[in-house]
């Protein structure tokens, strides 16, 4: 059994109490079939319906309720009028904010990415649509801006969101060249030598590098943003043989840059390492809350990645020059 933190987290097989019997209600309340397992015990099936759910949310699948998962867990559980949406402090965070980042970003008001997290981006284009369609530009979103939301649900600005438009936009008019680039390399501990390595030939090819340890990843991400990155990779050293490599996606949005700088960095590093590359979309905080695109790079098992450390350098740093010159293209 895991042995918990002062919150309770994690839950894993073998926690029994008033947490599990928490975790169980939510976890039926999305669908999960739990009607087997005695209620309060963190049995075989509540396993299954965390792994379930961990995967339907984009995060790793291990089927332990830990902090990030819990906090998903809450998130899911927020509907489109269940609460007064603003833009405080904290942030407000849930299913509820991406449902109204979707709609206003599909009728071609700029709320940002859609990442269930009520910030500035959202509160102003929650307040242009209010003043658009005869409400008080106050920045609430209540009962009166989601009956509106949903009247005009069916009239879309274009075939995609305002927020990814402006990605493109972003991606098309950034500069093709290394120099001057400010670039952020994540490694929070184990890939230490590798980051240095990446970051001294980013540097010798004019690129502006910074190298981040925090081990938490909202915390990377609060670094890069205050340092107005323009690239975000994070290093991360796992047991079992694999190239993964993970962008930032969920319903109805997903990363351009952050998708074809996976795609690129993969068939890189796939030629050192000799296994075929998995390029998919997470919702993991790192990606989520950086505002640049982002990529998280799992490499493993560490003696590969330790032998093949200076060609895995070359390979990474090539897979980024290549993202810079041809971030958009179709084929390189």
């Amino acid at each position: 059994m895991l042995e918990p933190a002062d919150d309770g987290l994690p839950l894993g097989p073998g926690a029994r109490g008033e947490a599990v019997r928490d975790v169980q209600r939510r976890l039926a309340a999305l669908g999960h079939d739990l009607s087997e397992e005695p209620i309060g015990e963190f049995g075989p099936a509540t396993v299954a319906a965390v792994t379930a759910f961990q995967r339907q949310r984009g995060l790793p699948g291990d089927g332990i309720c830990g902090p990030v998962t819990w906090a998903a867990l809450v998130e899911a559980g927020w509907r489109l009028g269940d609460r007064f949406l603003y833009h405080r402090t904290p942030m407000q965070r849930g299913d509820d904010v991406a449902e109204l980042q979707a709609g206003l970003g599909a009728l071609g008001f700029d709320a940002g990415r859609v990442d269930g997290i009520c910030g500035p981006d959202t509160a102003r284009a929650l307040e242009e649509f209010q003043r658009n369609t005869g409400l008080t530009p106050d920045g609430i979103c209540g009962p009166d801006a989601v009956a509106a939301l949903r009247r005009l649900s069916g009239r879309r600005a274009g075939p995609t969101s305002v927020a990814q438009a402006r990605e493109a936009n972003d991606l098309r008019d950034a500069p093709r060249q290394l120099g001057e680039r400010r670039i952020v390399i994540g490694a929070p501990g184990a890939l230490d030598a590798l980051a240095d390595r990446v970051r001294r030939l980013l540097t010798d090819a004019g690129a502006v590098v910074t190298v981040l340890h925090a081990a938490d990843g909202s915390a990377q991400a609060r670094e890069a943003n205050d340092l107005a990155a323009e690239l975000y990779v994070g290093l991360r050293l796992v047991a079992e043989p694999t190239c993964r490599l993970s962008f930032y996606a969920t319903q109805g949005f997903e990363s351009l840059g952050g998708r074809r700088l996976a795609e690129l960095s993969g068939k890189e590093l796939g030629t050192v390492l000799n296994t075929e590359p998995s390029v998919g979309g997470m919702r993991l905080p790192v990606l989520r809350e950086t505002r640049m695109p982002a990529v998280l790079c799992e490499l493993g098992p560490v003696d590969e990645v330790v032998v093949h450390a200076a060609d895995l350098a070359v390979a990474l740093t090539g897979g980024i020059a290549s993202w810079v010159e041809h971030r958009l293209d179709g084929t390189i």
